[in-house]
Formats: C-alpha cells, sequence, structure tokens
C-alpha cells in the first residue's frame, strides 16, 4: 500500500522560542506542530502542574451535586454509583466510590454487563437498585443521553445525579444535576475531560464541603491518568498534566490492586510511560468487561490484601491473554475472507464473522483498517441479532455515513471515526451494498498520510536532543510521538532477530556518510515483498544476506539510545519506508 508522504510546515520564530525556554530547535518545531501557540501555552506544555488545573467549581452542577450528596451522606441515605464496563468507566466508579466512602456515604457501585444491559444506565438497573432500597443514583461516564431511563427513575421517587463527558443531544435528561463539561452552558474551559477526571473534580468539591485535606485526593490522580489515556482522550492541557503526575505517582502506587496488576505485567521496575497503560495495563482492565464482569477490574482496585490482588491481577492477565488469542484467531478469518473474496474490492469493508465473540469486533475493525486504511465494519450474531463496530480513516465520516441508510439499521450511533450497529440477519448483504453504493471515497481519500514533524538527517541525532524529546512525553492522541525523516538510506547489512525472529536489524547509511544501526518492528514479509517489488528478486535477496545491494529507502524513525554492556550507541526506529 503506497503512503503519501508530508512534510509539517507550520510556522514560528523557531530560534526565539528555543533561546526562550532552553531548548532545541527541533524541539521547538514539533512543540509548534502540536499546535502549542504562546509563550503560556508553551510554558504549560513543558512545564503545567497540578496547579494549572482549572476550578473544578468552574463545572456546571458540580457544587449543586455535591451539596445534594453532602445532604444524603448525613441523611444516611443509600447511594448507588452506576458506572460503565470500560476502563474509563471502572476508574470513574472507584473515584466516586473511594470519595464518597471518605465521607461517610452508604454507597456501593453497580456496572451494566456489556452483553445483558449494554452501554449505561437502564431500566432494569434502575428496579434493581430501587428494590434495594437505594435513594440516589449517580452515574458516571454515562448518563447524558439515558432521558427515558432517568424518567423511569424520577417517577419511581429516585434522586439522579449525572457526571459523564459524552456529548450531549438535544434533549437532555431529567435529573437532579448534570456534570458534563460539555454541556452548552457548562463555562468549564477544558471540554476533553474523560468520566473519570469529571468523577474526580466532583470529589475535589465534596473533600471541601467535609473539610477533608485536599491531598487525600490526590492517589486518585493514578485513576484518573489511566482513564484518561484508556479512553484514548486528547493528550493535551489539563489531560497531559494529570497524566504526567499520574505517571509519576504510578511508579510507588499504593493502591495494592494497581501495584499487583503492574507487577503481573513484569512492569515493576519499567520506567511507566503511557504506552503501558494504553497496551499493557489499560487492556487488561477492559477484557473484563469484554470476556467477563468489568465488576472484577473493579474489584481489584478495591483490593485489601496482597494475596487478594495478585490473586485478581493474574485473573485480568489471563483474561487479556486470552482476549489477546481469540482476537488473533478472528483476525486471522477475517483478513482470510477479505482476501479470497470479492470483499477486497469494496471501497468500505463490511466483514461478517458470525460466531466472533461480539465484544472484539471493534479491535478487530481497528486491525483491518490500519491493514487497508478503508473504512471497516465487523459484525458478528448476538441473540437473535447481528451487531457491529465500525472503524473509520479521516475522510470517511462514519455517522452520516450510516444515517443515509439509517432504514437497515434496527439501532445505531457513533461519532466520524467509530460506530456501533445492529441489524436483522437477513440484510447483512444489503448493509454491504448500501453502505458501499453511498460511498463517495476517492483513490487520493484512500491513500494513508504519514506527516513527518521533521525531516532530519540521521547526522543530526545526539544523544541530548534524545533526553530532550521526553519532555514532549506522554504521547498519545493529539500529541502524538514525533516523526522523523531521511532520505534515500543506504542497507549496508540486514539480520532478522528475536525470539519469535519478528525484528529487522539493520545498519543504514545516509547521503552524508552517517552510519547508524536501525531496527524495525513491522511486518517483515511485506517489508520484503515491497523490496522485491521496487528493486527486484536479486538484489532483496542480497540484502537479506548481509550484502551489498542497490536497495536505498527513504525512512521516518524515532531516534532512541541502545545501551548494552555499558556502551551507550545511537539508533533509530523505523516506522514507515518507501
Amino acid at each position: 500500500m503506497e503512503e503519501k508522504w508530508m512534510v509539517a510546515a507550520k510556522k514560528a520564530d523557531f530560534a526565539k522560542l528555543a533561546k526562550e525556554f532552553g531548548i532545541d530547535q527541533v524541539t521547538a518545531r514539533l512543540i509548534r506542530n502540536r499546535d502549542v501557540v504562546g509563550e503560556e501555552a508553551v510554558r504549560l506544555y513543558l512545564n503545567g502542574s497540578l496547579q494549572d488545573l482549572h476550578s473544578p467549581h468552574l463545572l456546571k452542577d458540580c457544587d449543586r451535586t455535591a451539596a445534594i450528596l453532602q445532604e444524603k451522606i448525613r441523611g444516611e441515605r443509600k447511594i448507588r454509583i452506576i458506572g460503565d464496563y470500560d476502563i474509563d468507566g471502572v476508574n470513574a466508579s472507584y473515584i466516586l466510590y473511594r470519595g464518597l466512602a471518605r465521607c461517610g456515604a452508604q454507597v456501593d457501585v453497580d456496572i451494566p454487563d456489556r452483553i445483558r444491559d449494554g452501554y449505561g444506565i437502564n431500566e432494569h438497573l434502575i428496579e434493581k437498585a430501587w428494590e434495594a432500597g437505594v435513594d440516589t443514583i449517580l452515574t458516571c461516564d454515562n448518563g447524558i443521553a439515558a432521558v427515558s431511563e432517568i424518567a423511569h427513575a424520577k417517577k419511581l421517587g429516585m434522586c439522579v445525579l449525572v457526571t459523564d463527558h459524552h456529548e450531549p443531544q438535544q434533549i437532555l435528561p431529567p435529573a437532579d444535576t448534570i456534570v458534563n463539561p460539555k454541556q452548552e452552558d457548562c463555562p468549564y474551559p477544558y471540554k476533553n475531560l474523560c468520566g473519570a477526571f469529571v468523577a474526580y473534580k466532583l470529589v475535589e468539591v465534596l473533600y471541601e464541603r467535609f473539610q477533608i485535606p485536599e491531598e487525600e485526593a490526590l492517589p486518585l490522580i493514578e485513576n484518573v491518568a489511566v482513564a484518561t489515556v484508556g479512553d484514548v482522550m486528547d493528550l493535551t492541557e489539563e489531560n497531559r498534566i494529570v497524566v504526567k503526575e499520574g505517571l509519576r505517582r504510578l511508579k510507588h502506587t499504593e493502591n495494592l490492586g494497581m501495584r499487583a496488576l503492574i507487577e503481573a505485567n513484569g512492569l515493576k521496575d519499567a520506567e511507566l510511560s503511557a504506552y503501558h497503560i494504553g497496551f499493557v495495563l489499560g487492556p487488561c482492565i477492559n477484557a473484563t468487561g469484554r470476556l467477563d464482569t468489568a465488576k472484577r477490574a473493579l474489584k481489584l482496585l478495591l483490593a485489601k490484601s496482597e494475596e487478594e490482588a495478585h490473586t485478581l491481577a493474574e485473573e485480568l492477565k489471563e483474561l487479556n491473554d486470552e482476549r489477546k488469542d481469540m482476537t488473533q484467531i478472528w483476525l486471522s478469518k477475517g483478513l482470510e475472507l477479505i482476501e479470497n473474496t470479492e470483499l477486497k474490492q469494496d471501497r468500505v469493508l463490511v466483514v461478517y464473522l458470525p460466531e466472533c465473540h461480539e465484544s472484539l469486533a471493534g479491535i478487530i475493525a481497528g486491525r483491518i483498517r490500519e491493514r487497508y486504511y478503508k473504512p471497516v465494519f465487523v459484525l458478528t450474531d448476538s441473540e437473535g441479532f447481528v451487531k457491529g463496530s465500525g472503524r473509520s480513516i479521516e475522510a470517511y465520516n462514519m455517522f452520516r455515513e450510516m444515517e443515509k441508510i439509517q432504514d437497515v439499521f434496527t439501532k445505531f450511533g457513533g461519532h466520524p471515526m467509530a460506530a456501533g450497529l445492529s441489524l436483522e440477519a437477513s440484510r447483512v448483504d444489503e448493509f454491504r451494498r448500501r453502505i458501499n453504493e453511498a460511498a463517495t471515497l476517492t483513490e487520493e481519500e484512500l491513500t494513508p498520510k504519514i506527516l513527518i514533524d521533521v525531516a532530519m538527517p540521521l547526522d543530526y541525532i545526539r544523544e541530548e536532543l534524545i533526553a530532550e524529546l521526553s519532555l514532549l512525553e506522554p504521547f498519545g492522541k493529539a500529541n502524538t510521538k514525533p516523526v522523523f525523516a531521511d532520505r534515500k538510506l543506504e542497507i549496508l547489512d540486514l539480520r532478522i532477530i528475536g525470539k519469535n525472529r519478528n525484528v529487522l536489524k539493520m545498519q543504514v547509511k545516509n547521503g552524508n556518510g552517517c552510519v547508524m544501526d536501525a531496527l524495525y518492528f513491522g511486518d517483515i514479509d511485506r517489508f520484503r515483498a515491497y523490496v522485491e517489488q521496487k528493486f527486484g528478486m536479486e538484489e532483496a535477496e542480497k540484502m537479506f544476506l548481509g550484502r551489498s545491494s542497490g536497495v536505498r529507502l527513504s525512512m521516518t524513525y524515532y531516534p532512541s539510545v541502545n545501551e548494552f554492556r555499558g556502551n551507550r550507541t545511537l539508533q533509530i526506529v523505523i516506522q514507515n519506508y518507501q
């Protein structure tokens, strides 16, 4: 698959920025490329601390919600938190439970079952709470769209307090209060908080009312960080600050469950980064909501002994390993279906895997999208219906395209980059045909774009610059890992290494004669096929035998330092080639 490479061309006085903040001009350019503009914004980006967070009192209804909770706690009323089954919902539930319990509340937590209950609060959970004598329901990471459900709770005479971060619809639920920064009339300046961060803000105000020292809330910053990264929120402004602080605290966490999960994944002595949350720890928490019950992940966070914590952490890791194995099996089946049928010709891929576990559909859709750079829907059978999840590309607004053929679905929802749906099994072929007929995607739009931050020759790389790049962390959505590039690198030596022989190690030389080690962790077979196609079988064979060849590739990369037996050498990790 050919890619279109483009170099970012955002303007600024990089020399001035570099001098003012004591950084390299390359670093100054990278900060500008992330749309951080102005001295105060750059200061916040580089040196922001918890003192720079906005006051929780700016959140609409936050004070009222805390006041009602204070009244309910003093009146010894039963309060039930209703969360969600993903990483954000679990951590938000934990934050609220810890906060309310510290204030002396009679409080418990319920989390919906992904398959039986579906997303968020529903009438079944409300009836269950009412029968248990619950006076007040407090939602987190859900509730903003639950208009009829909350109306039902109000008819039963219950108090309902909503904390959420999802987009409000035209009609708001008839809750007693709604805390959500995305409400039109909410004056809170930063709108991209996750559900756990909104929950944390409420706990801050609650602690004020009960005269509990604000320092007691700080350990919960770890959970905000885990939820922010795990829910793929923008790592800008406030989110960036809490993730940096949360990662720092996670290294010495007092939470027995979190510590056990870190140890179970072999990260006890690791320098924890956003990567470890997003791709190691977070998936373990999410796996419970996918294959079992998210209550098990909450139980881990609430573990009271090291023995209980280690047992639960191992269970979560085993569940995630099972989830990974299942994902790989069904991903292979999906790819095989695409490659061996006419599906491959479609601009929008609709892949029907009837027996696949419905909770894996979104993950598989995302992997297939990465492979083909096309919008993808993965459909599975579910209790008499077909359910599906979609993952999109920048040029295709998935939700708007589904609206064009909405009569096909029994239910659908989502946003430009992802969606969920259900339909009758008899309409799967119709869905595939009509979603493709409606698509207007051009070849240009179906060509992946690689945005290069800096076209930087290998000879510019220095250890000091690599160390300075850590100032830009944590990396993630809206603060991506920098992409550098050098042109027409000669491959001097190439070997396949690793326990599973899945890593390419090579020596490359650029036009200025700079020689450096390079690693590639991508698909080796595709790499070889590309070289054979561009340079011929003979040259590819020479290259893979470690002999001199005519292969010259431009590469995007990220620089790093390799330390082995006390020796430190510069190397690059290759991301793309052409």
